[in-house]
Formats: structure tokens, C-alpha cells, sequence
């Protein structure tokens, strides 16, 4: 025979929340910047950047500023690091803050609604 047990959400820990939420972004940040490396790396190893040098050196022309048209000079993948990690670390103020503001909105709104119900089943 199957129970059943109904249940309200009625109040979040913000200070939970928190702390997950901070862990959770700073996981998604560390993943940005390995991705972000990892795919620049093998944008680099396919020759993806030679073939974008070639083309802008015949858009631009031999002996015009196309000749000396190098995007790996332009960017480098230490650049690209750096750019990732400001990104990763602002998504991890924002991430962290937005979800706290949610938790203490949710609280507030389910103190004048109730909550929101669940119904647990036991298979």
C-alpha cells in the first residue's frame, strides 16, 4: 500500500541557501575557466587560428595590414584565462547574492500564502 504525506515549504534557511549557492557558483566558475582554457587549446591544436589568419589575409590583402594579422598574437590564452576568471568571479557575487535575495523573497512570500505544498509518496 502506497502512504502519502503532504507538505508545506513554509521557510528557507537564508543562511543555507547561501552557503550552497556560493559553493554551487564557485563549481560553475572553476568549470568556466577549464572550459574556456580547454576550448581555446583545442581551437589551437585543430588550426582553427591558422585558417582565420589565412582568411583575414585574403580579405585584407598580402602586403596591407592582413600580413601581419595574427589572432593568437592578439589574444593569447592567457588573456582568455584572465577574461574568464573576472567573469567566473563576478557570476559567483552575482549567483551567490541573487539566490539570497530569492530565499528571503520566498520567505516573505510564503508567509503570506503558505508555502508551496509537495505530496511525498512511499513507493
Amino acid at each position: 500500500k502506497v502512504r502519502k504525506a503532504r507538505l508545506l515549504i513554509s521557510k528557507v534557511d537564508p543562511w543555507s541557501v547561501l552557503k550552497m549557492s556560493f559553493l554551487l557558483s564557485v563549481a560553475l566558475g572553476i568549470m568556466l575557466v577549464v572550459c574556456a582554457v580547454t576550448l581555446w587549446s583545442m581551437m589551437d591544436l585543430t588550426g582553427i587560428f591558422d585558417r582565420v589568419n589565412d582568411l583575414a589575409q585574403q580579405v585584407l590583402g598580402a602586403d596591407g595590414p592582413g600580413g601581419s594579422f595574427r589572432l593568437e598574437e592578439m589574444v593569447t590564452v592567457g588573456q582568455i584565462a584572465s577574461f574568464a576568471t573576472i567573469i567566473a568571479v563576478v557570476n559567483v557575487v552575482l549567483l551567490t547574492v541573487l539566490s539570497m535575495l530569492a530565499a528571503v523573497l520566498y520567505n516573505l512570500s510564503a508567509s503570506l500564502v503558505g508555502g508551496i505544498g509537495l505530496t511525498l509518496t512511499d513507493d
